[in-house]
């Protein structure tokens, strides 16, 4: 099993220019964690985490829900809380290496790449889905 086979495809990504409340909108909307950052050239420079907001915007978010019109945070771009240069795999990487990448650094997600080109994202719950799946296939 490869990356491809687990990655969320064409993850939902934002400029180096966006908020980090518009980030949070978008990361509820899409009830998702994390957020490539493109350059307006559109290459990757950086990913986003809830987290990452969390620790830029300290005890004005809770773990779970997000303030129903989000203010705070408006005026903070995403590149003053992102990880610059994240850690990439590549789509043919077997997935047990996206895994292994995860729990050496201590992180949630790799943007998957093609070349210079962002195809997608693999997340904890991408690998645990996949884990459920084969589980299930053995047990028969």
């Amino acid at each position: 099993m490869n990356v491809y086979d687990v990655m969320t495809r064409s993850p939902v990504v934002i400029r180096a220019d966006t908020s980090i409340a518009t980030a949070l909108h978008k990361m509820s909307e899409m009830e998702c964690h994390h957020l490539p950052v493109l350059s307006a050239e559109k290459h990757l420079i950086g990913i986003l985490s809830f987290g990452d907001c969390q620790l830029a915007l300290g005890k004005l978010l809770n773990s779970k829900k997000l303030p129903p019109a989000l203010t705070v945070g408006r005026d903070i771009p995403v590149t003053s809380a992102m990880t610059h240069a994240p850690i990439v795999i590549e789509a043919d990487e077997p997935a047990f290496e996206a895994a292994r990448l995860m729990l050496e650094n201590y992180i949630g997600c790799l943007p998957v790449m093609r070349g210079e080109t962002l195809i997608g994202i693999v997340t904890r719950s991408d690998l645990l889905m996949a884990f459920m799946a084969m589980s299930q296939r053995l047990r028969g």
